[in-house]
C-alpha cells in the first residue's frame, strides 16, 4: 500500500536521541515527498525542539508536537493545541515534590524544573534546548498553555513503578505514557499522536486508510493502530513491533530509509 500521509516519530526512529538527522533518511524523505507523498512528524518533543527537525527534511506540513496537543506548521501557524488545567498541574507538582522527584513542565513552549541538575542537563543536551530552573515555588507560576509534564528516573524499573503509581493515583484525570525507558508524560486524557494524526489528516483531506506511521516506543502505539499501516523500527520495544503491520532495521543503521523505500514509496 503507497502511503497518502507518512508520519514518523523522532527519538529512535529518525534519529538517534541527541543526534541530527543522517544523510541518508533526509534523501529518503524527500525523495517520499518528490513521489507525492505528505511527510509530517509526530513527537513527544517540544515544538522548538522539533523545529530544526522538519527544517532539516525540507518539512513544510504541520508538525504534531507534545505527543498530540500541540500542531503547529513550520511557519507558526497554530492547528490546534490541548492544554492540561491549571489545578491538575498543580496536584501532579505537588504529588513529585513530595517524592522528591524530577519532573520538568513546558509552557508556551517553554521548558521549566526545580532546579538544574543530571537530569535536566542530560534532558537539555539531548534536546538541544535550555530551560529554566524556577525552583518549585515557580514552577508552580507557569501553569498556563502548559502541554505537557515530564518526569524522569533512572531505570526502566523505576519508571514502570513510578506509571503504576501515577496512573493509580490520577485515574481519569490524566494520561500517563512512557516515552522511552526513562521518561513519562502527563497529558489530558485523550491526547496521543493518534488524535494528532487524525485531526491532520481530516484537515488535509486524506482518508485514515492511506496513512502510514513509523515509530519505536510505547507512546508511539496509539498512532501506530490508528494508520492504515504501521512500521516498526528493529530497535522498538516488543509491544510496538507486536502491533505493527512491519518491522525495518535499527535506528543507528538508517532503518527508517529502509522503511520508506521497501513500504512506503508507490510501487513499491
Amino acid at each position: 500500500m503507497a502511503a497518502k500521509l507518512f508520519v514518523t516519530d523522532l527519538d529512535g526512529t529518525l534519529l538517534p536521541t541527541g543526534s541530527e538527522v543522517s544523510p541518508g533518511n533526509i534523501q529518503a524523505v524527500q525523495e517520499a515527498v518528490s513521489r507525492g507523498v505528505v511527510v509530517t512528524i509526530a513527537t513527544g518533543r517540544m515544538y522548538k525542539a522539533s523545529l530544526p527537525v522538519a527544517r532539516s527534511l525540507g518539512v513544510d506540513v504541520p508538525i504534531i508536537t507534545y505527543n498530540g496537543a500541540l500542531i503547529k506548521s513550520v511557519q507558526g501557524e497554530v492547528f490546534y493545541t490541548n492544554f492540561l488545567p491549571e489545578g491538575v498541574i498543580l496536584e501532579v507538582l505537588a504529588f513529585c515534590r513530595h517524592r522528591n522527584w524530577h519532573i520538568q513542565l513546558y509552557s508556551a513552549d517553554e521548558l521549566y524544573y526545580a532546579e538544574p541538575n543530571s537530569y535536566s542537563d542530560a534532558y537539555e543536551h539531548a534536546q538541544n534546548i535550555k530551560g529554566y530552573a524556577v525552583g518549585w515555588e515557580g514552577m508552580e507560576k507557569h501553569t498556563a498553555e502548559v502541554t505537557k509534564l515530564l518526569l524522569i528516573s533512572d531505570s526502566l524499573e523505576m519508571t514502570t513503578e513510578r506509571m503504576g503509581i501515577l496512573q493509580e493515583a490520577f485515574a481519569g484525570r490524566v494520561e500517563v505514557v512512557r516515552s522511552n525507558s526513562y521518561y513519562l508524560e502527563f497529558l489530558n486524557p485523550g491526547v496521543s499522536k493518534a488524535t494528532g494524526i487524525q485531526r491532520l489528516a481530516e484537515k488535509l483531506g486524506i482518508d485514515m486508510a492511506d496513512t502510514m506511521s513509523i515509530g519505536d516506543a510505547d507512546n508511539d502505539l496509539p498512532m501506530l493502530r490508528a494508520t492504515g499501516r504501521s512500521i516498526a523500527m528493529g530497535n522498538a520495544v516488543p509491544e510496538v513491533k507486536e502491533a505493527c503491520d512491519y518491522v525495518t532495521g535499527d535506528c543507528a543503521s538508517d532503518g527508517f530509509a529502509e522503511a520508506v523505500r521497501r513500504y512506503v514509496l508507490p510501487g513499491n
